[in-house]
């Protein structure tokens, strides 16, 4: 990786192909594919000499193989793992929500669980249960479906209240307390919840603290006409995921995302990512803005950015194409907003226009 380098410049408004340029999509050909020997750490580990973004392009293309034509969602939802991060992923019916999860368990070979969400899924089913032993006389605890390393919420708003909040204590703390015994979560633990648009029969929404927990919200969208015919071409005779290889062990990525939680980010870039979350708190079209806890996820997936492109400090080009999809899932507009074509990411894209960015890479 490239040694921590600051290039102090001064600053300059966003301009509006500023804008542009920060919502444009990173794909995995964005990525620098660059190799660099072993380090003495990495030796000792017994860990493989290929750099982090060599490694995160063989992951993203194996996704690739079973995503056609997404390569900007895979890749988002990429980072959001290195960091840590949990992933809300809202479409309509079809355009492969859960497809893309299994496709990420199969790559990263990671344990998953999936929950197909209805009104009569039960905490318990979720978090686990204590059973009576006969034979011993003692509760016993049976894991629930959240107890893996990939946890798959299909459609989670079908589910009733009750049920979606049994998922706040393990996204946030790693952990399940069932009949006042805690129990850990295995690492690496990501959620991926798919939900359908609010509306759509049989949905309620998410309450607020938990799509705060989600350190990013997605989309796929419907496929291009090309994309669609070539989806078509590979699904004759064979299921998707078929063609998704296994790339990276547990343990590997692990090793990744800690590395991701030594990447630098300079205290000015900090400054910058508190007055632009800041700022959503006091826009008068906002009736509730981003959290601190948006601010700690921009930071971690700015980080995971940084890693994939080959440098251990972060720029500001790797806050700006993330800024939409870390907080747009967390503001509250005012009722009647809507109405006069006002929408999250266009408030978004005002404060980014408005807060100076550090000349930092300039």
């Amino acid at each position: 990786m490239e040694t921590n380098t600051t290039n102090a410049v001064a600053g300059r408004p966003v301009t509006g192909g500023d804008i542009e340029a920060a919502r444009r999509p990173p794909t995995g050909g964005d990525i620098a594919a660059e190799g660099r020997p072993a380090t003495a750490g990495e030796a000792a580990a017994g860990r493989r000499p290929a750099s982090g973004e060599v490694l995160a392009l063989k992951v993203l293309k194996s996704v690739a193989s079973a995503i056609v034509g997404k390569d900007d969602v895979v890749t988002r939802a990429f980072l959001a793992m290195l960091a840590r991060g949990h992933i809300l992923i809202e479409d309509i019916p079809g355009v492969g929500k859960t497809t893309l999860a299994l496709a990420f368990s199969k790559a990263l070979t990671l344990k998953y669980n999936r929950v197909q969400f209805t009104p009569d899924v039960m905490p318990s089913d979720v978090t686990g249960y204590s059973i009576l032993d006969k034979v011993t006389g003692r509760m016993e605890y049976t894991p629930g479906a959240v107890l893996c390393n990939l946890f798959l919420a299909d459609e989670l708003n079908r589910a009733n209240s009750r049920t979606q909040s049994a998922l706040l204590e393990a996204m946030e703390e790693g952990q399940v307390t069932v009949d006042g015994v805690t129990y850990v979560i295995p690492q690496p633990f990501m959620v991926i919840a798919t939900q359908n648009p609010v509306g759509a029969a049989g949905t309620q929404l998410l309450p607020d603290s938990q799509m705060d927990r989600f350190m990013i919200r997605l989309a796929l969208g419907y496929p291009s006409q090309d994309d669609e015919y070539s989806m078509l071409l590979r699904k004759q005779g064979k299921n998707l995921l078929d063609l998704v290889k296994p790339v990276l062990t547990s343990q590997e990525l692990e090793h990744m995302r800690e590395d991701v939680d030594k990447v630098h980010v300079d205290k000015s870039l900090m400054r910058y990512i508190v007055s632009l979350v800041v700022a959503t708190r006091s826009h008068p079209d906002l009736l509730l803005g981003a959290s601190p806890r948006a601010s700690i996820a921009l930071t971690s997936i700015s980080k995971a950015m940084a890693y994939l492109q080959g440098r251990d400090y972060v720029l500001p080009k790797d806050i700006k194409p993330l800024f939409f999809d870390t907080l747009a899932h967390r503001l509250i507009m005012r009722p009647g907003i809507e109405n006069d074509n006002t929408t999250a990411l266009s408030i978004l894209e005002d404060i980014l226009k408005s807060v100076d960015a550090p000349g930092i890479g300039a």
